[in-house]
């Protein structure tokens, strides 16, 4: 019921305004297969509620007093075992914030203006995974404040093959269109993936795309 079953997804908001907070537990309560299973107003809170309550998806909110959605986030991934997903709920898309988040690790961000429809899909892409990537978006906040990660790919001796589907990864291209453009199948392309997230020490397609960008391998201006 609470983690990500079959039937049920069980999310965690984390916002320091009540009304926000509110508002999304309206949202995905409605959903048959979704379920707020509890909320936070400090990024302190996150640890000791996700292990209590495991959550499969936490909405994080990146700017709040106390403890910010960045250091929750990787305070979360650093002290949890097996972690939720985290997505970052903010006001404006263009923020250094919002990159930050996605470097210590969350899978995608959602603005808080979003329509309902989206704030629902946007948790169970996640839930499901998958990254929530905005390539344009992305590539718009690695170009004002990125270059300043180590550079991953030096070490983690991708293959041509591999290299060509993370390059296909940072332009948003799911598992059947990179296989339809290298004319493979989407079972070699899961495996070359996967391969691509083992050898940069990195958990979702999002944080692969932030290595990408980081270690100069594409460049915001293509």
């Amino acid at each position: 019921m609470t983690t990500g079953t079959a039937t049920t997804t069980g999310v965690l908001i984390v916002d320091d305004d009540e009304l926000i907070r509110v508002g999304l537990r309206a949202i995905l309560d409605a959903q048959p297969d979704l379920r707020v299973l509890g909320e936070a107003a400090d990024g302190a809170e996150v640890p000791p509620l996700v292990a209590r309550l495991r959550p499969r998806v936490v909405l994080m909110d990146v700017r709040m007093p106390g403890i910010d959605g960045i250091q929750a986030t990787r305070r979360l991934l650093a002290t949890s075992a097996d972690p939720p997903r985290v997505l970052v709920v903010t006001t404006f898309a263009n923020d250094e914030y919002v990159y930050d988040a996605l470097r210590a690790g969350a899978s995608g961000f959602l603005l808080k203006r979003a329509r309902p429809a989206e704030v629902v899909e946007a948790v169970r892409v996640v839930a499901r995974g998958e990254s929530l990537l905005f390539p344009a978006a992305i590539r718009r906040l690695a170009g004002a404040y990125g270059g300043r990660g180590a550079d991953r790919l030096a070490a983690a001796r991708l293959t041509d093959r591999e290299a060509e589907v993370l390059r296909l990864m940072t332009t948003g291209l799911s598992n059947p269109e990179i296989a339809a453009h290298l004319v493979v199948g989407v079972e070699t392309v899961k495996t070359h993936v996967g391969n691509v997230l083992a050898k940069l020490g990195v958990r979702d397609r999002t944080q692969a795309v932030i290595a990408a960008y980081e270690s100069g391998f594409v460049t915001p201006s293509g």
